[in-house]
């Protein structure tokens, strides 16, 4: 023993650089070898080599995809491909109905999304939480059957205390009940309120909380989508986690804005699909569509064609990216836009500065104040890109605004959970709706419109006037914004 701690003693900085580098050699080889963008293998292979020990250390919390390709993936499969077994034939005639244009955008979204494009659809537009959180709980009180939640954020505070109660009354009815939350997600208030939901007996999980057996969650792959399905047949998604400060009751004149969507019919059973392989991924459970979707009564009028799509870092990556882009080909009038979090790749601000020069108007609203003060800086700095190519970017005047809404030509809305950034569009699990129908489309662009009626239009000119030294910060922050 006196041998080895004097030989330690005597080379310890030998065996601590010989270890730092074939940590980094190894590291840098799994970065090159895994990274399909070369920005990104090159940025992590830089980072690496030049922080040794630190380098290997981020690029292991930070950078690795560790959901695999082919048997997680293939498992993760298995409730969409039940949810196609038992769904009907799918909806083609979107031309007619919404536009020629988006006859191949369907096509487009039938090679990408998995799940069909089904009528029969009944979606509703919920206002914030005023009108979200009590249509939720409403029906989490009149389940009779079986009852599937899924969030990012859920907060124990009012509004979330007032879920529970509705949980746990519906599990002394008889209720089953799964209930899954980001396991970072739910550190966003104190005490995690999946302690009160185990305690209340109702079955609860939290979403990639344990990597290579360490005690602390990824810090990517975040399930970033919202999902509520009940007795089989109602669905609601849309881009609000659960948090009191959406209810104008609860947070007052500093409430903040979003939108969410109310759905009977097919799509509420593709919901489920989406929660199902969560699910059976994260606790082995698998929950067999036969038994939790029961046949359900036809939705009622008006039926809008709708589907869902999920992106996530497996073999559906880049879901959302794509379905954007194939959309903005087809664009011919107008595209409108509302992100919290606008930065997108450069593909994508290619694809709506090709649309604006097409002569399409191009309006993208974002918010005044963000609740992200990093991505603030970051949407600031590439701002011009966008303004290059002839878009139209408007900041919001009133509370910050979560929505995430965006329709073309006045007759297809894309809807959901994905914001237009690097972790939406590529690392984080997200759940969105393509929604073939005018008069839904209509009441977005009404939303958007009267947020734009509130902004402030951004210029190249008021770009160049913030200070030098603020334009630095931003763009400093800008660099690091695939991870903000």
């Amino acid at each position: 023993m006196d041998t080895l701690t004097a030989f330690l003693a005597d080379y310890w900085p030998h065996i601590t650089a010989l270890a730092s580098l074939g940590i980094g050699a190894v590291a840098a080889i799994h970065a090159a070898m895994n990274k399909s963008d070369v920005r990104a293998a090159i940025a992590w292979v830089g980072v690496i080599l030049m922080s040794p020990l630190i380098g290997p250390f981020l690029y292991l919390v930070a950078g690795i995809n560790r959901i695999r390709h082919d048997q997680l993936s293939t498992q993760r499969s298995r409730s969409i491909k039940d949810y196609v077994n038992h769904a009907r034939e799918p909806f083609t005639g979107v031309g007619a109905l919404a536009g020629p244009q988006f006859a191949s955008l369907r096509v487009l979204g039938d090679r990408i999304s998995r799940f069909p494009l089904h009528d029969g659809n009944r979606i509703t537009l919920l206002d914030g939480g005023d009108e979200a959180y009590p249509a939720m709980i409403e029906a989490i009180e009149g389940a009779q059957h079986s009852i599937a939640l899924q969030t990012y954020i859920f907060d124990h505070d009012r509004i979330g205390l007032r879920f529970v109660q509705a949980l746990e009354a519906a599990r002394r009815r008889g209720v089953r009940i799964r209930v899954l939350i980001d396991a970072i997600g739910s550190k966003y208030s104190h005490p995690p309120i999946i302690r009160l939901l185990l305690r209340s007996g109702i079955r609860a999980e939290l979403f990639m909380s344990n990597p290579l057996g360490l005690r602390m969650p990824y810090a990517n792959l975040r399930s970033h989508r919202k999902i509520l399905f009940v007795d089989g047949h109602l669905g609601f998604t849309g881009g609000m986690n659960i948090r009191e400060g959406f209810m104008s009751s609860l947070a007052g004149s500093h409430m903040s804005h979003d939108t969410h969507f109310r759905i009977e019919g097919p799509v509420a059973t593709q919901l489920f699909a989406v929660f199902a392989n969560d699910w059976e991924f994260t606790t082995r459970e698998r929950l067999p569509i036969e038994e939790w979707c029961v046949i359900a009564p036809q939705a009622p009028m008006p039926h809008v064609p709708a589907r869902c799509v999920r992106s996530s870092p497996d073999r559906f990556i880049a879901a959302t990216h794509n379905v954007l882009l194939g959309a903005l080909a087809v664009a011919q009038r107008h595209v409108r836009i509302q992100s919290p979090y606008f930065l997108p790749d450069q593909t994508l601000m290619g694809a709506l500065n090709t649309a604006a020069r097409r002569g399409i108007q191009v309006d993208i609203v974002i918010p005044g104040r963000n609740n992200l003060r990093l991505v603030n800086y970051a949407m600031t700095a590439q701002l011009d890109q966008v303004l290059a190519g002839g878009c139209r970017i408007w900041r919001c005047r009133s509370n910050f605004n979560h929505s995430k809404l965006l329709t073309i030509d006045g007759g297809w809305s894309y809807v959901g959970s994905s914001n237009l950034d690097p972790r939406s569009l590529r690392l984080n699990f997200e759940l969105d709706l393509e929604i073939y129908d005018p008069h839904l489309a209509g009441q977005i662009e009404a939303r958007i419109d009267r947020e734009i009626a509130n902004a402030e239009a951004v210029t190249r000119e008021s770009l160049a006037a913030i200070p030098f030294l603020k334009q630095l910060r931003n763009r400093v922050i800008w660099l690091a914004s695939p991870y903000l």
